[in-house]
């Protein structure tokens, strides 16, 4: 079995690629990512050697490169993956956003279709499984969830263009009967995640006694699921999911973003001993809100549990935990 991975020098992808060649010995995977700011290859050096295990730079806005990889390698399946993911960066700069997500989402897409087209394989045994985000539903007030039946209304540039890609996706289903499945998460946390997002800056900053900031009051809610398990559960969409559905991955893990940080810094506190005036918490700064900051993500997982047997783990002190000491560990070597 041959499978491409885009994006798999990411938080995600470099987790997903680690989780895959450990369960499916018999697969070769081509890890093909852009090698952005947020990229690392570090993590997956214990691949290496494997001889099951390839990497190429590759732009998917690049068309041609895009070609040459997917024709030569010739995978029978896709986990995709790669995107410019920070809201942040997207409402400094959109076109990167819109270049990537949906441009290389398309390019990606086509090639397979292209290539699976003209396979002697079945075109049911070849699979396009498109990654995507909760953000493309909007925002929720008080209470709600949501399910695979939510309108989208994304709010930033970024939540934009993955609702873009995503309605790409579906139509090569609908219009030319390609085996398509689309996920949409919650937020992930844990280990190799880029230092620009909210889990690694408050553990980053704790541990040099920097103001730990937070916008607005703090008071937005995300969902949090851990990467690991994010991870199982696109396993369990690629093998089992229905060609042309959507499935939503949640961690059924609300938590207000001021009392996430309130609960990283006690972890902090008996971990690695107290902060600044014996509490980290005494280093929390409340910032400007960034425009267009959704007030409240949460997922209705109900629909993967009951059709493809998932569901998360309830342990998210020990996941978070884990989490947090291996930043640690990593800041301080520093």
């Amino acid at each position: 079995m041959r499978i491409i991975v885009t994006g798999g020098a990411g938080f995600i992808g470099s987790n997903l690629i680690l989780r895959l060649h450990k369960q499916h010995p018999d697969w070769e995977i081509f890890n093909l990512d852009k090698l952005t700011y947020a990229s690392d290859q570090t993590f997956l050096k214990p691949l290496k050697d494997s001889g099951r295990y390839y990497f190429k730079k590759v732009d998917l806005v690049n068309r041609n490169e895009v070609h040459d990889v997917v024709h030569s390698f010739k995978p029978q399946g896709v986990f995709h993956l790669a995107a410019e993911s920070h809201v942040d960066n997207s409402i400094q700069g959109p076109e990167p956003f819109i270049q990537s997500n949906i441009v290389g989402t398309f390019n990606i897409l086509e090639e397979c279709r292209l290539l699976w087209k003209e396979s002697e394989d079945s075109w049911a045994n070849n699979r396009f499984l498109h990654v995507s985000t909760d953000e493309v539903y909007g925002e929720l007030e008080d209470d709600g969830l949501f399910t695979e039946q939510t309108p989208y209304a994304p709010s930033s540039p970024y939540s934009a263009s993955k609702a873009g890609s995503d309605m790409i996706v579906r139509s090569y289903s609908r219009t030319f009967g390609m085996n398509v499945v689309v996920t949409n998460c919650s937020n992930n946390y844990g280990p190799h995640q880029h230092d620009e997002k909210l889990i690694p800056t408050v553990i980053r900053n704790a541990v040099k006694h920097n103001d730990i900031p937070v916008y607005g009051k703090g008071e937005n809610v995300r969902d949090w699921l851990f990467v690991h398990e994010h991870n199982d559960a696109l396993d369990v969409a690629f093998h089992k999911g229905k060609a042309g559905e959507t499935y939503n991955i949640g961690g059924n893990n609300e938590w207000k973003n001021l009392d996430l940080v309130h609960k990283i810094c006690d972890i902090l506190n008996e971990e690695v001993g107290k902060g600044p005036d014996g509490d980290y918490k005494n280093l929390i700064t409340f910032v400007t809100d960034r425009p267009g900051h959704d007030f409240r993500y949460a997922i209705d997982a109900s629909k993967i549990k009951n059709e493809l047997g998932w569901e998360p783990s309830q342990d998210f002190d020990g996941m978070l935990r884990q989490t947090i000491l291996w930043y640690v560990d990593k800041y301080n070597a520093k």
